[in-house]
């Protein structure tokens, strides 16, 4: 197997695609064979020492990848040879295969494209995390969503959208904006062209918001 390894956490740059040892599942783990990984803000701070999860060195970055079991170990059976899953391990994604904790690998409804599972457990889960559980997010309330167009905000759109909910989105350019409209936003706001408070009372006829989103990461995890 392959694998970007970091045997130096000064930043992406020290990065080796290096060949190793095929990692083999302890029990309760499976084996996967990655066949995407999702780049996240985590995965930038530990390669820089700057995260609170400080792994021994070496180590292979990537907490969220999606792919193919391809071994199973014992009292994983569970889930069997050539399950397509996502899974959220914390490290060991960037590379060709990577060993997890069973508990930890989603099976894959039929249809749903690898590269989209291997981005969906973390921003999904944390925004789902920060509206509903945190905010409790209710049906009929309206949604200011700051910085809409990432991966956190677009979530946020959509996931506020399946609780019938109505989605103010901003973002910096009319390209973004596009985006969020096609994520389901009903209204959005340039930020760069002024002060947005008064279009937001506008479109809330002088009544506001019921939530304002924003650092939805930093949200859920207070």
């Amino acid at each position: 197997m392959y694998a970007w390894l970091c045997e130096n956490p000064i930043g992406v740059e020290a990065l080796r695609w290096t060949p190793m040892p095929q990692v083999e599942p302890r029990p309760g783990e499976v084996r996967i064979k990655i066949a995407a990984a999702s780049l996240n803000f985590p995965d930038l701070l530990i390669v820089q020492n700057k995260y609170q999860m400080k792994p021994p060195l070496p180590f292979v970055p990537g907490s969220e990848y999606a792919g193919w079991v391809d071994a199973v170990g014992a009292g994983a059976e569970k889930l069997k040879v050539g399950d397509r899953v996502a899974a959220f391990g914390g490290t060991g994604g960037f590379a060709t295969h990577a060993c997890v904790d069973a508990a930890l690998a989603m099976p894959l409804p039929e249809g749903f494209a690898l590269d989209d599972a291997a981005a969906f457990v973390l921003t999904y889960g944390t925004t789902h995390h920060a509206l509903l559980a945190r905010a409790a997010l209710k049906a009929g309330e309206t949604v200011l969503i700051l910085g809409a167009a990432g991966g956190v905000g677009t979530a946020a759109i959509q996931l506020c959208k399946a609780q019938g909910a109505t989605v103010i989105a901003t973002a910096s350019s009319a390209e973004k904006l596009d985006v969020c409209k096609q994520c389901g936003a009903d209204h959005v706001i340039n930020y760069k062209d002024g002060d947005f408070v008064p279009a937001v009372r506008e479109i809330t006829q002088g009544r506001g918001v019921d939530l304002v989103a924003r650092d939805l990461a930093c949200k859920a995890a207070d």
